[in-house]
């Protein structure tokens, strides 16, 4: 089986009803979810005239390769009511592949692990919480040295629903 790490997040409506059924939805079509961290409110990245994020880390154990997760997880999104309409815009749900095993893709639709992860306090502290021993297979470093280390300095804190 793959292991997959995956984030999740969203900013829109009912933000924490979204990003549980897009894990539902993630394990209903593509494996298990073994470990799932607390739900982070944090601060918008990229375009900041926005309402705060919700975003939570999972790890999926799936039979799918790194591709056909991104096609089930472009489907799961599109079914949540995700439209691409502008770049770190306002958005329903987003889910990321952080990580696939220890595999490195720069493929024009797929990069994994995912190149922006060690500038984004909002991936890496929900991840630290779930795997923060998990070594990043291009930089060498846990995710917790990553997290440590993350020039982002934008509000991430645990959610309390």
């Amino acid at each position: 089986m793959n292991k997959a790490y995956l984030l999740t997040g969203g900013n829109v409506g009912d933000r924490v009803s979204h990003l549980k059924e897009a894990a539902e939805n993630m394990e209903r079509y593509s494996g298990k979810i073994m470990q799932r961290s607390s739900l982070y409110e944090t601060a918008p990245w990229g375009k900041i005239d926005q309402a705060p994020f919700l975003n939570q880390a999972l790890l999926l154990s799936t039979s799918l390769d790194a591709s056909a997760l991104l096609k089930i997880i472009l489907e799961v999104e599109e079914k949540s009511g995700r439209k691409r309409a502008e770049k770190y815009g306002p958005r329903i749900i987003d889910i990321d592949i952080l990580f696939f095993n220890n595999e490195i893709l720069n493929q024009p639709d797929l990069k994994i692990p995912h190149p922006q992860i060690q500038n984004r306090r909002f991936a890496l502290q929900p991840l630290c919480e779930i795997a923060p021993g998990w070594v990043h297979p291009v930089f060498k470093k846990t995710i917790l040295q990553l997290l440590k280390e993350c020039p982002d300095k934008l509000d991430v804190k645990k959610f309390l629903e």
